[in-house]
């Protein structure tokens, strides 16, 4: 598995909030079959790297199907072939340390 955090941006002009925008592109990804949550500078999304690759792409179209006529799309992947990754693991890690501090 492998972890995609992604941030789609329309660069139209047309408006400052883009809360319309991003739930356009969640329905999207909910059927996508992947996991994937939502946080305030972007979306992760869990699953094989190939599919995150093509959801991306969708993500990113998406806004061109909504008439924006540029997009701004920022992408982060982690693909971890030793072991298996999953939402919330890294967070996990990280809030074991502290605890143990």
């Amino acid at each position: 598995m492998a972890l995609m955090d992604i941030t789609v941006i329309p660069l139209d002009g047309r408006s400052t909030g883009f809360s319309s925008f991003i739930a356009s592109l969640q329905e999207l990804l909910a059927g996508s079959g992947c996991s994937y949550r939502l946080h305030d500078m972007g979306t992760t999304v869990e699953g094989p790297a190939s599919e995150l690759f093509s959801i991306a792409g969708l993500l990113h179209e998406q806004a061109f199907g909504m008439g924006v006529q540029r997009v701004y799309t920022v992408l982060k992947i982690d693909d971890r072939r030793d072991r298996d990754v999953h939402l919330g693991d890294k967070q996990a890690s990280v809030q074991a340390k502290i605890g143990g501090a």
